[in-house]
């Protein structure tokens, strides 16, 4: 059996373009698509579910209604993106649609961290669950998207 290398020490030409999936990328580790050690669209899949979980449970304020908007749509949007980074059309899109993910991402955990300090809000439900996965999720597109610009020089 042949001993897979980490993608930092693999060059891939561009003909592999078509084969190259996040799951390779992720700490610049090489996944094989037989064997997925991790399967990130699971995980978005996960987070986008509870953040609509934490979204219905808030109260029916204004405030309220206008952060669950706001978070319903950024905390869900990775999950959409992430179909479109696997779709990219080339390396560079791939970067450019990984940062769409991240920009996302960024953008939620700002609305989570609204959400804790506004008493009135109360404490959602998958507050801390959410919190602490959109933490995980941005340091792992950070680290995909560092690998991809690495190997697209």
């Amino acid at each position: 059996m042949k001993k897979k290398t980490p993608n930092v020490q693999r060059p891939t030409p561009n003909i592999e373009f078509e084969r190259w999936r996040i799951t390779e990328v992720f700490d610049g580790e090489y996944a094989s698509k037989s064997k997925s050690v991790y399967d990130l669209e699971d995980r978005l899949l996960e987070f986008a579910a509870n953040i609509v979980e934490l979204t219905e449970s808030l109260p029916n304020t204004r405030a309220g209604n206008h952060i669950a908007g706001q978070l319903l749509r950024s905390g869900t949007s990775s999950l959409s993106n992430h179909g479109e980074v696997e779709a990219a059309e080339s390396r560079r899109d791939f970067i450019h649609k990984l940062r769409i993910c991240l920009k996302e991402l960024r953008e939620t955990k700002r609305w989570l961290r609204l959400v804790g300090p506004v008493k009135n809000l109360g404490t959602p439900a998958n507050f801390t669950v959410c919190l602490n996965e959109v933490e995980k999720l941005i340091r792992i597109f950070v680290a995909s998207i560092r690998t991809a610009e690495r190997m697209h020089k």
